[in-house]
């Protein structure tokens, strides 16, 4: 348990923090389950677009430190070379 008044404060930040980059992740992750939707719909069209869209968003992420820019960039990766391989 928190002692300090400055480890109180902390405690009430982190608690704060937590709001905002689970509501953050949570976004992200809708932006990467869209592509994968339309990934597996065979859309090649909507799956760019779903990937265009997700991009700034992923990198927002790594900016706000919710995630590490190389996880970040393998998703999109991964994401870019699937949306490519559909016929």
């Amino acid at each position: 348990m928190a002692n300090t008044a400055q480890s109180k404060k902390r405690a009430r930040q982190n608690l704060r923090r937590l709001d905002v980059n689970k509501a953050r992740r949570s976004r992200i992750r809708t932006f990467i389950r869209k592509v994968e939707e339309a990934i597996a719909s065979g859309d090649k069209n909507a799956a760019q677009e779903a990937l265009r869209a997700a991009q700034p968003e992923l990198m927002r992420g790594v900016s706000k430190g919710v995630f590490h820019k190389n996880t970040a960039s393998r998703k999109i990766s991964r994401l870019a070379a699937r949306v490519k391989a559909l016929g």
